[in-house]
Order: structure tokens, then sequence, then C-alpha cells
């Protein structure tokens, strides 16, 4: 993503007038949260942090860019001249990735001249509400599949650039595998997929695709059996795989009771060992519904990279400190804390998450054994800090803030956040 002028007619507009009259220096913070979460939802998942470092580091205003804001009259010649020189000096810090966050977390807190942190605005919260929207959706779909394999399969179904992102957050929620390739390039997620319908319309008979398909692909392939008839595409499928074919993939029908009928049939032909594969249309409700039928995988598409019904995550991006004094947004249900933050999630001896405790940064409230401070150093000076966590270790943390949700927090029914959050 070109990010030289991925930012808002606005905050060039403030910027402007911020150097004319000489405002543009002085020390601020600037806050993205979430004042409450989806309709419904029980928590969020922080993602993206690390696509919107690498951003960070990229933001240069060239000459292509420079040039259509002299063209248009965008900004004046001095506004010009500072953005030329534009680099992030400043530091930042937030949750980790694959942190949980609840309404009003402080989920990234940008410290830097008002000129150098006003003109991240939309790149921050373009990054953070898309892909934190898409890993939260994904996590509860993980959580319904119960341990099952996850495939997100969504690239059809977004923008180009948000099915890439989509992939890597899905992956960072506990997706097994992506069916875009771009994103295992860029982001090294396993990749899983199989023929579609058209390769077997191709063909003069479905026995002469799945022939094909086994022929260049061996028997452990999966084949799409629902073209026609499932039951004949099944007794074919294993006629020409054998017993050892990897799996079938059903697409559409009633998906629970095709998979006992798939199951029944492929045991009674010797194919104990062929997984089923389900996908169309799938969400957490659906997944959660299949939870006792007998389906080894899910493919997920539409309903993963539109956030399954919350295709943002709702963050906002407010300055909350000025000259170290706080300043807060006053108007009625957009309302803003002033202050620079952090926080701390509250747990049992037992693990379990009791509650989130947002705090002005400089008080930090007594503290137990059991208590985690949840905002880490992401960069010093305009450099990224050092040690911060892989893909594979944010999926990580995500897997284990999961199991500190209580119970409740985990259902898919409406309901309020998993654990209170409390200001300090």
């Amino acid at each position: 993503m070109s990010t030289s002028l991925f930012t808002d007619h606005y905050e060039l507009t403030m910027l402007a007038a911020a150097l004319r009259d000489g405002t543009a220096d002085r020390p601020c913070v600037f806050e993205v949260f979430a004042r409450r979460l989806p309709e419904g939802r029980r928590y969020g998942v922080v993602a993206g942090t690390g696509r919107l470092l690498d951003a960070i580091e990229a933001f240069r205003f060239g000459g292509p860019e420079l040039e259509l804001l002299e063209r248009t009259g965008v900004v004046d010649d001095a506004t010009l001249s500072w953005l030329a020189d534009y680099r992030f000096t400043g530091d930042v810090d937030g949750y980790p990735e694959g942190e949980l966050y609840f309404p009003g977390s402080p989920v990234l807190s940008v410290r830097a001249s008002f000129g150098v942190g006003v003109v991240l605005e939309t790149l921050a919260l373009s990054i953070l509400n898309h892909d934190s929207a898409i890993a939260s959706a994904a996590a509860r779909m993980v959580g319904a599949a119960n341990g099952r394999r996850m495939i997100e399969m969504g690239s059809r179904r977004t923008h180009e650039d948000a099915a890439v992102a989509s992939a890597r957050a899905a992956y960072l929620a506990g997706f097994t595998a992506t069916s875009n390739l771009e994103a295992a390039r860029r982001h090294g997620i396993p990749t899983a997929g199989t023929c579609a319908h058209a390769f077997t319309l191709l063909h003069d008979s479905e026995e002469e695709a799945f022939r094909a398909q086994v022929d260049a692909l061996g028997a452990g392939t999966t084949l799409l059996v629902d073209t026609y008839d499932i039951t004949a595409g099944i007794k074919t499928a294993v006629e020409v795989a054998g017993p050892e074919l990897g799996a079938v993939r059903i697409d559409s029908g009633d998906l629970g009771v095709l998979a006992r009928q798939a199951r029944d049939q492929l045991d009674s032909l010797g194919a104990k060992n062929t997984r089923i594969v389900v996908s169309g249309d799938l969400d957490e409700y659906s997944i959660a519904a299949l939870r006792a039928e007998p389906v080894d995988a899910y493919g997920v598409g539409t309903s993963l990279v539109t956030g399954s019904g919350a295709p943002t995550a709702g963050m906002v991006y407010k300055l909350v400190e000025v000259d170290g004094r706080p300043v807060a947004k006053r108007s009625s249900h957009k309302e803003s804390r002033g202050g620079r933050k952090n926080a701390l999630r509250r747990h049992k001896d037992t693990g379990t998450a009791l509650e989130e405790v947002v705090f002005p940064h400089a008080q930090t409230p007594e503290t137990g054994a059991d208590d985690r401070l949840l905002q880490v150093p992401l960069v010093r000076g305009g450099q990224r800090a050092e040690g911060l966590d892989s893909l594979a270790e944010s999926r990580e943390r995500l897997r284990a803030a999961l199991v500190s949700v209580p119970w409740e927090g985990l259902k898919l029914s409406r309901g309020e956040p998993a654990i209170p959050t409390t200001f300090l």
C-alpha cells in the first residue's frame, strides 16, 4: 500500500493552519480507542499493529504527491516544504497485536508534535479498524469451530489489498490457512485450496475432472463433489482416488444433513480417513450449528472479510493531551477522556480475567501478582521498538487471552463486554 498520500484533506488543512499560527510544534498525545464494541459483541481483538508500524516507517511525501497538493491548492508553500521533509519522529505505545480490547481501552498512544501526529489519523484508523474487525469476527468463528480446521477463502469478496490484510487477520485469530497466495508471500501464512465447479464443468464428465485433478495433485487432494449430485460425486471420487482420498468439499445445500450422509457413504466405501470440508456463506452461527456434525474443516469467505456484520471496529483517533495538559472532547455521545493513559487487566489466580482498569499514565495503580499491564513500546524516536512479537507469537497471545475470558464472554449470543472497564 502506498502511504504517501494516505491522509485526509482535513488533516492537511489542520496542519497548514497549525504551521501558520505556530501550534504545529506543540507536544501532543493522540489516542486510539473504541467507545463501544459492535452491537452485542463481548470482546474485540487488536489486529493490524504490525502492518501499521510498517506503514508509519514508509510514510513519506515524495515528488508526485507534493506536485498534486501544489497543483490542487490543498496546502500552501510552507506546508509543502514541511511535508517534503516529513518523517515520523515520535513515540508510540499500544496494546500488542493479538491482545483483547474493550470499550475505552487505549489501544494506541501516539506522542509527537501536533503536526507530526495529526497526519497519521487516517492511516492508523484505516488499518486498525479493518484488521481488528476481521480478527474479532474470525476469533468468534474459530471458537465456534471448536478446534477444527479453518480456511480463509474471502479474496473474491473484498478489495484486493483488503483480501491480503483479511487473510493475515484471520490467521492471527486462529485460522489454519488461506487460499490467498499473496498473503503467503507477504506473511508466511499456510495456504490451502481445491478446484472450483468450473474445473468439473470444463470436462465432459465428473470422472474425467476428478481423474485429472488426482493425476496432477495426488490422492490426498480435496475433490469438490456437489457440482451435480453429491452421492454420485462421492462415489466417483472414491473410485478415482481410492480410499486414500484426502477430502471432499461440499459447497451448497443443508450442510449438516449432507455432511452426515457423506460420512456414512465414505465410511461404507472404505474411505474412513477422508475428511469432509464444508463451505458456502458460513459465519460463526452456522459454524456453531454444525459443531455436532462430522465436519473436519470449514472454508469461510464473505462473512469473514466483512467482519460478520461489523466491518469496522469503530475506533477513533483523538487528541487527549497538549503540552502535558489533558484535553477532551465533550460533544454529546462522542465524549473522550483527556490525558495519556495506560491500562492493566486484573485476573483471578486461576487466570480468568476480571476487569480492565484504564488509568492516567503517570499514576499506575497498585498491581497484584496476577495483574498485567497492557501497553508496550512500539516506536521510539521514530524507530520501531526491538523485540516485538512476530505474527506467530501474536497468534499465540490471542489464544492465551481468549482462554482468560470468562465463559459467559465467549458466547455468540448478544451480551455485554466480557469484562468491565473501570476508569481511574
